[in-house]
Formats: C-alpha cells, sequence, structure tokens
C-alpha cells in the first residue's frame, strides 16, 4: 500500500530487489501531485502482487530528491533491484498510467525468462519452451516471451515463429528482435521452396547459409552470407545482407558472433 517512506534505502532499494517499487515524488503544495497520488494509491492497491508504491516529500527529504535529480513534480520512478528502470513526469491521467505501468512493469518472471534465453544460446530450444510456453498464457502480453517463444520455434517451424512475434510492433522494447525473427522467417521460406529463388552461382552458397542459421549455426550462415555479399551482392534483392542483420538483430549488439562478422560484412559491402 502507499505510505511516505522516512527510510529510502529500506523502503525503496532494498525492497525492489524482491518487488518492483514505484516512488511517487511529490509536496503538499504541488496541485498536480494531489491529482497523481490517488491514482497512484489505487492502482497500488489493484496490482499489489505485482508492485508497491512509496511515497517521497521532496520538502522532508531534498538530499534524496537532489540524488535522482527531481527539478519538477509530480515525478514517478520506477525502481528495481536497487536502481531506477523508468519513469515520467506530470500528472498523467488513469489510462496513460495504466499503460505506462504495462510496459515498464518487469514480468514476474523475468528470472525464467532470462533462463530461457541462456538455453536458447546453448541450443536448449525445447527446455526453453517447456519455460515459456506457461508465461506466454499467463502473460499473452509479454513481449519478451513472445520473442523467445518464436526464437524457439523458428528452425521447425517458421510459420508460427512469425505469428507469435505479430503483436510485437513498432515502440516495443524488444521489435528489433521480433523484426530480425519475421526476417528469418522470410529467408526460410527460400530453403524450403528454393524455385523461388533465381538462378545464379552464389544460390547453393546461399542457401546452405540459410540452412545453416536454422539450424542453429550462426557462425557458419554469417561466413556463408558475407561471401555472397561479397560475390553478388544484389541476389535476392540484397538478401545476403539482409539475413546478416537479422541474425545480427537475433543474437544482439553484445554477442561476440555479431562485434566479429559486423564488421566483416561491412569490409565485404564497401
Amino acid at each position: 500500500m502507499a505510505y511516505d517512506t522516512d527510510d529510502f534505502e529500506r523502503d525503496v532499494i532494498e525492497r525492489s530487489r524482491t518487488i518492483p517499487v514505484l516512488v511517487d515524488f511529490w509536496a503538499e503544495w504541488c496541485g498536480p501531485c494531489k491529482v497523481l497520488g490517488p491514482v497512484l494509491e489505487k492502482l497500488a492497491g489493484e496490482q499489489s502482487d505485482r508492485w508497491a508504491l512509496a511515497k517521497l516529500d521532496t520538502e522532508a527529504f531534498p538530499h534524496i530528491s537532489a540524488r535522482y535529480g527531481i527539478r519538477s513534480i509530480p515525478n514517478v520512478k520506477l525502481f528495481v533491484d536497487g536502481e531506477v528502470v523508468d519513469e515520467f513526469v506530470g500528472a498523467l491521467p488513469e489510462p496513460a498510467v495504466v499503460e505506462w505501468l504495462g510496459k515498464a512493469i518487469p514480468s514476474r518472471y523475468r528470472a525464467q525468462l532470462a533462463d530461457a534465453r541462456r538455453m536458447l544460446s546453448d541450443d536448449g530450444a525445447g527446455l526453453a519452451l517447456e519455460i515459456l510456453r506457461p508465461i506466454v498464457a499467463e502473460e499473452p502480453e509479454n513481449h519478451e516471451a513472445l520473442v523467445l517463444t518464436a526464437r524457439a520455434v523458428l528452425p521447425t517451424d517458421p510459420d508460427e515463429a512469425a505469428t507469435v512475434v505479430d503483436p510485437v510492433t513498432l515502440g516495443s522494447q524488444h521489435y528489433d528482435e521480433a523484426e530480425a525473427v519475421r526476417a528469418l522467417c522470410s529467408m526460410f521460406d527460400r530453403v524450403d521452396d528454393p524455385g523461388i529463388l533465381p538462378g545464379s552461382p552464389v544460390k547453393e552458397a546461399y542457401l546452405q547459409a540459410f540452412r545453416s542459421a536454422r539450424a542453429g549455426d550462426f557462425e557458419a550462415a554469417l561466413e556463408g552470407l558475407i561471401e555472397v555479399v561479397r560475390k553478388d551482392r544484389r541476389y535476392d534483392d540484397d538478401g545476403a545482407r539482409k539475413g546478416c542483420v537479422a541474425i545480427f538483430g537475433l543474437l544482439g549488439n553484445d554477442h561476440e558472433l555479431t562485434r566479429r562478422f559486423r564488421s566483416a560484412l561491412s569490409r565485404a559491402l564497401f
């Protein structure tokens, strides 16, 4: 329930390690704060299993307000594991606050999602799906769960993968990963029906690269696609470059293969 904290470290920092904590920075003289406060308190009561609300009077605790750069109130910050992960300023109407919460509050299954992501990196798609299917059933709007599910089924059923990520649209934190899945679904169609591709000396190498990607051997896939870029950049409407970009999107910017082959792709292009 909502309350004014007199121990920020205990009530916010430490508590946020077990449940997300929403902090309402407010002051008695602030009219908009008095509009927003009851909205947050109502939602906190309705969603107490997902997040907790703490209120901090900026007049009583100016050093904490300064620490978090509060220049305008009401200012609402979401703390997870001791850190600010999202925020908004101003007295938003209740529907806007509900929409913001839906995007900002992390899933209660975030540890399981991290496990599933690691399993996918270790070729454990079957085990990952055992974790992901119940999460998607419980949280059908959880975009991370949808994208990871699509990645797990992508090699065996690209059509299902494309359907799974359909709700993940522009503006989602996981949009780029969903776009990578969609692009690879289209590329894997060529593996299933190579007759749709025009004849070319690079055709077999192009198909083999996507066979490798479908089997999870992204290193071989990227090597093959970059060789196709070198030999025939325009083949399949720049498909080899697009395939590389899709694999980078799937693996993420920090993945060792992305870092290594992105520079190799640049050299092949220019």
